[in-house]
């Protein structure tokens, strides 16, 4: 039986751990599945050797010949992606307590079929939001608008008594300052639906070298408002991990699932470190 105790990281196919767990037993689920973008997701290396018939030249006119290496990749492409989906979000909604909250991470790609699923599990009536998380980097289309934003779709257990608390929201600088009193702008405004907030840059500290890992900015924000210290935050589609070194840093316990091994290796190594740095406790179980 999974031990929702302790923070945890599973190497595991998700559903059969989602249904180890009892009823109404996590307060918030962010996930962040594969988008069924067709594509395959990898990141690459480069490697470089002296070599005389090298493709390249380096320091006094030396020759070295490169080398692509992948470290991280799967096929990101579904036949019934839908179907793929439709189980373990109905363990989300059994498992998802009372007062709970499921953030679902999604592109423009997938979003209006993905909706009209979770409107059939969790009721019409309990979405809450639909967020849009703009960014401004990577490659720009010359066809047609660039797409540089993700869709965050945000449903509760019960719309009468979710949990939500605005205080414990980081604030964000008003647009235009001058509108409004001086108390109101050096205090800064409540998010709204819109975020706009840089990717993980790939020179930046924060990187860990997973091809879809999403920056802990936005994943701090949505683990503040939509839970307490000391619960629970389940992430059953984890990838790097960047849910749970949010849960870390405020006070929650967290529970990450994936079944690709070498997303578990990127998160043993990231939680290993937070282990010495802040002298918590992470377990890893390989199923």
């Amino acid at each position: 039986m999974i031990d929702l105790t302790r923070n945890s990281v599973h190497l595991s196919d998700n559903l059969p751990l989602l249904q180890q767990m009892p009823d109404a037993c996590v307060p918030l689920i962010y996930i962040d599945p594969p988008f069924n973008t067709g594509k395959r997701q990898a990141r690459t290396q480069i490697t470089v050797e002296r070599a005389e018939d090298g493709d390249r030249t380096g320091f006094g006119g030396r020759r070295y010949r490169t080398q692509e290496i992948i470290s991280c990749a799967w096929e990101d492409e579904f036949d019934d992606y839908l179907g793929f989906l439709e189980p373990r979000l109905r363990e989300a909604h059994r498992i998802l307590a009372p007062e709970g909250t499921l953030y679902f991470h999604i592109d423009y790609r997938e979003v209006h079929y993905v909706k009209v699923l979770l409107d059939a599990i969790f009721g019409r009536e309990c979405f809450l939001n639909e967020i849009i998380w703009a960014y401004d980097y990577g490659a720009r289309a010359k066809r047609r608008w660039p797409a540089k934003h993700d869709n965050i779709l945000v449903y509760v257990k019960d719309p009468d008594r979710y949990f939500f608390d605005t205080e414990e929201v980081e604030r964000i600088p008003y647009m235009a300052p001058g509108l409004v009193s001086a108390e109101k702008a050096a205090r800064g405004k409540l998010p709204t639906d819109t975020w706009w907030h840089t990717i993980v840059s790939p020179t930046g500290r924060e990187k860990t070298g997973y091809p879809t890992q999403k920056p802990v900015g936005i994943l701090r924000r949505i683990v503040a408002a939509s839970s307490k210290p000391g619960d629970l935050v389940l992430d059953f589609f984890a990838g790097s991990g960047t849910t749970g070194a949010a849960a870390l840093e405020l006070g929650r316990k967290f529970c990450l699932i994936d079944d690709n091994p070498e997303a578990f290796e990127v998160m043993r190594e990231r939680f290993e470190a937070q282990q010495r740095r802040l002298g918590v406790e992470v377990q890893f179980v390989e199923w």
